[in-house]
């Protein structure tokens, strides 16, 4: 940690030798980083603090722009420049006209006007929460827009490399801002919580590059990347001009934020209309839960659709919110419904009790994804083995434990940070010697399709004498998020 504080000092101040007024000026070489100084950003920013997202499966994002043909798109170039001039005074991002930007929104003008009324609903709901912790941490109101670029406003969106939630934080920088993964949270899917640690992100980007665009590419690249590219391009600091030097995925980056900004500024002229928001973030409250309890649980008592909780309430990854010790995990529900909640809360404990009695299978425990582990070395383990059982890398483990080969003796203890309960095949095995009926092949069972509007609660209540957990049972249901049009759903008779 003291190394990463001296260095995190050492870099803001090369940056600080680069005048923050010259945007477009060219600096002398003598001025710029060497590249040992590089080397160290790479090495130490990069690899810890500032890891990448590099979200470049979004959907958001058009792939092979250049291929696509806009030359229909109703939008002169005299009057985007005028727009962007426009926009350009009233924010401190530097929005100026360039080729390859109006290519970018007419593009999405035209491959993705149809998307934009849901995307503007979900804005509706987000972008009031967003603006008060920007305002809080003093950032543009406008960065905003970067989480449509991430995430297309999807809290549980997930890219290839496993960036996670609204604002794409990777596991490793989401642990370095304070976001905790367990069993049944993940922290960067909550929107609130996501938000802040972007906000603190964002504001140590910027005081290490004194430009809120070139803090919008490192975002996306990290800030290694961007002072080479700095360096690449002869000293220029304008984006524009170090943007051949940027990955291929920031070259794009910066102009989809911007592209995204004048769309929602000129939403009107383009006849983008949102749709109705299902609800508003002023319009919700949250109630801290004493006893852990299903997303069914609370629909099935209160009225509120799953559907609805699941929205409301992204980070619960098995929709139950669990009730642990030192914890306070608290469900949010629509403004309206609290009241109701409030009178019916005990009654819910007892149903989620009694569902419970009826359970198959135990709930998985409650486990953080970053506490150390002490795992000692059995016959038969080696790295690979070890690594898939608890969800990282081979050469995590490596190192951790200051490995050089892959070598392992009986006995060897090692340190291991989890992503993923391992689970005994003991445990398993006595949690099955405990069910109270047993179904063979021989059991009689009905097979029910879902449609469309159906949960487990509806469900549950077409047929005699069968509950919720009984149905996810019986299917191998985790989540009602499953539970589509069309699945085959097995209901066995008494």
């Amino acid at each position: 940690m003291k190394k990463f504080l001296i260095l995190f000092l050492i870099s803001s101040s090369i940056f600080a030798q680069i005048p923050t007024n010259t945007i477009s000026k060219k600096i002398s070489r003598t001025d710029l980083f060497t590249d040992y100084d590089i080397v160290l950003i790479d090495s130490l920013l990069m690899d810890t603090k500032y890891k990448s997202p590099l979200y470049d499966t979004s959907e958001y994002f058009i792939k092979n722009i250049n291929d696509k043909k806009v030359d229909d798109v109703p939008l002169s170039t005299s009057i985007l420049k005028e727009r962007l001039q426009k926009i350009d005074t009233k924010t401190p991002f530097h929005i100026a006209y360039n080729p390859a930007l109006e290519k970018v929104i007419k593009s999405y003008l035209k491959y993705r006007k149809r998307y934009y009324p849901a995307l503007m609903a979900k804005a509706v709901f987000y972008f009031p929460m967003f603006e008060k912790y920007l305002d809080q941490y003093d950032i543009p109101l406008e960065m905003k827009y970067l989480a449509i670029v991430e995430s297309a406003l999807n809290p549980t969106a997930k890219s290839r490399v496993g960036a996670t939630g609204l604002w794409q934080f990777m596991y490793t920088t989401g642990i370095q801002y304070n976001l905790k993964v367990s069993s049944y949270v993940d922290e960067r899917q909550d929107p609130v919580k996501a938000t802040i640690a972007a906000c603190k992100y964002l504001s140590d980007l910027y005081n290490i590059f004194g430009d809120w665009d070139l803090a919008l590419a490192a975002y996306n690249s990290g800030p290694g990347n961007v002072a080479k590219a700095i360096k690449r391009s002869g000293g220029y600091r304008n984006y524009w001009n170090i943007r051949p030097f940027l990955p291929r995925e920031t070259a794009g980056y910066v102009p989809a934020f911007y592209a995204t900004m004048y769309l929602f500024e000129y939403q009107k002229e383009h006849q983008l209309i949102a749709e109705s928001p299902q609800i508003r973030h002023f319009e919700t409250d949250t109630i801290q839960i004493k006893k852990t309890i299903s997303f069914d649980h609370i629909s099935e008592t209160t009225g509120i659709s799953s559907e609805l909780i699941q929205f409301l309430n992204p980070s619960y990854k098995l929709d139950i919110i669990p009730f642990v010790a030192n914890k306070n995990y608290a469900v949010t529900l629509p403004r309206k419904n609290v009241f109701h909640f409030l009178d019916k809360e005990e009654a819910m404990y007892t149903l989620a009790a009694e569902d419970a009695a009826k359970r198959e299978k135990p709930l998985p425990k409650y486990f953080e994804m970053d506490k150390r582990i002490r795992y000692r070395v059995k016959s038969g383990d080696f790295l690979g083995k070890i690594a898939n059982r608890y969800g990282v890398r081979v050469s995590d483990i490596k190192r951790w434990n200051r490995l050089k080969t892959s070598r392992l003796r009986i006995g060897q203890r090692l340190s291991i940070y989890p992503k993923k309960l391992a689970i005994p095949k003991k445990s398993v095995q006595i949690a099955s010697n405990k069910k109270t009926t047993k179904y063979t092949k021989k059991t009689k069972f009905e097979t029910y399709t879902v449609q469309k509007g159906d949960s487990l609660w509806t469900i549950s209540r077409k047929f005699k004498n069968v509950s919720i957990e009984e149905i996810k049972n019986w299917n191998n249901i985790w989540s009602v998020k499953s539970l589509k049009p069309g699945t085959k759903l097995k209901i066995y008779k008494s």
